[in-house]
């Protein structure tokens, strides 16, 4: 008996060690130097200054620069509305996620937000007509953190942020272009475009204009 308890403590020490100790090192380790942007959130910085994740999206507002998608949850932002204040006076929040609002169709108040954002959109693209827009700016994503819209979401921005910039309408065709990718090993998902990168791309433009 105490020879089968000591052969189950050594296996249980070696197995703790190989899996919860070597291995996690092991799989860092490999991520740290092959894939390091990633293992570090694909953090994007401009001019030695870190703006954001390629893989979280923002909410932007200047109508120099391209909007994305719309966010249940702001993308994961707080807002005044989290604000609360104890009995001392102290502000906290009631804490940010991610996720989508889980509306059905036939939900009132989804139907409100999609006809206000509608009308947004419209009043900002004068040009526009309703059938015009594409479904993923009127959408918001199941994370809400969707940092991508699609190309024809971004192609029918062009206009407004050429006027709105005084940058070419061909060099921001050139930028959406640029940071266009394909679907995921030719197979899943769809084309995409990422708002933050291009975003980027026009304040570097900007700030070479002496707008910015």
């Amino acid at each position: 008996m105490k020879k089968i308890i000591k052969t189950s403590f050594l296996i249980t020490i070696v197995f703790i060690v190989l899996c919860g100790i070597l291995y996690p090192l092991v799989i860092t380790g490999i991520g740290k130097i092959a894939f390091n942007k990633e293992a570090n959130g694909s953090l994007v910085a401009l001019n030695g200054k870190t703006v954001g994740s390629k893989l979280i999206g923002q909410d932007f507002k200047d109508p120099r620069f391209f909007k994305g998608r719309t966010s249940a949850v702001n993308y994961n932002t707080y807002t005044s509305s989290d604000k609360k204040t104890d009995s001392t006076g102290k502000a906290t929040y009631s804490g940010v996620n991610s996720g989508g609002s889980n509306l059905a169709p036939s939900n009132k108040d989804l139907e409100a937000r999609v006809k206000k954002d509608m009308s947004e959109l419209l009043k900002e693209h004068p040009t526009l007509k309703e059938n015009d827009i594409p479904t993923d700016l009127l959408t918001s994503s199941a994370s809400g953190l969707d940092p991508d819209i699609s190309p024809e979401s971004a192609n029918v921005q062009i206009d407004a942020v050429s006027k709105a910039s005084g940058i070419s309408k061909l060099q921001i065709q050139g930028i959406i272009k640029k940071y266009t990718e394909g679907r995921t090993l030719y197979v899943f998902g769809e084309p995409r475009v990422n708002v933050l990168m291009v975003n980027l791309e026009i304040a570097q433009k900007l700030k070479n204009m002496g707008k910015l």
